[in-house]
């Protein structure tokens, strides 16, 4: 039986993450902080006496998780409320679907969800739309 004999590898190399650089960047320099700005808009909802848009961010404040910690948001998330808009600024990786999640959840705790639905209006934002529910009537009168 033959035995094979690898070579041994010099310290510092090995299996790298894919993506990972093996080199630090230039000159030293930290990586630039990417920063997620999303809202919701709730201002059709607001309007119309359905929703209160100070307790739904408060929903979200208790609710949205920062390194595997529910009310952990410190410095990384920033929630605010203007003019029946909640904007979050992140600047961690920070998933906009993760925000449609919460607010599907609140709407469901609410009974809200029967009529109410989360859209995606741009890349950067979400709206609280009513379901579009037209009756059909010119068939019910036979």
């Amino acid at each position: 039986v033959a035995v094979r004999h690898c070579a041994p590898r010099p310290q510092g190399e090995g299996m790298v993450a894919k993506g990972a650089s093996k080199k630090p960047t230039k000159g030293g320099q930290q990586k630039k902080k990417v920063v997620h700005r999303f809202v919701i808009d709730c201002n059709t909802v607001v309007n119309d006496g359905i929703l209160d848009a100070s307790n739904f961010e408060k929903f979200l404040q208790e609710r949205i998780k920062v390194g595997g910690k529910t009310g952990n948001l410190g410095d990384h998330v920033q929630l605010t409320c203007e003019k029946n808009k909640i904007q979050v600024v992140a600047q961690d990786p920070f998933s906009k679907r993760y925000l449609k999640y919460l607010s599907k959840k609140y709407l469901k705790k609410h009974q809200m969800r029967d009529f109410l639905h989360v859209v995606a209006v741009n890349r950067a934002s979400y709206e609280l739309k009513y379901f579009d529910i037209h009756e059909q009537d010119d068939d019910d009168d036979n």
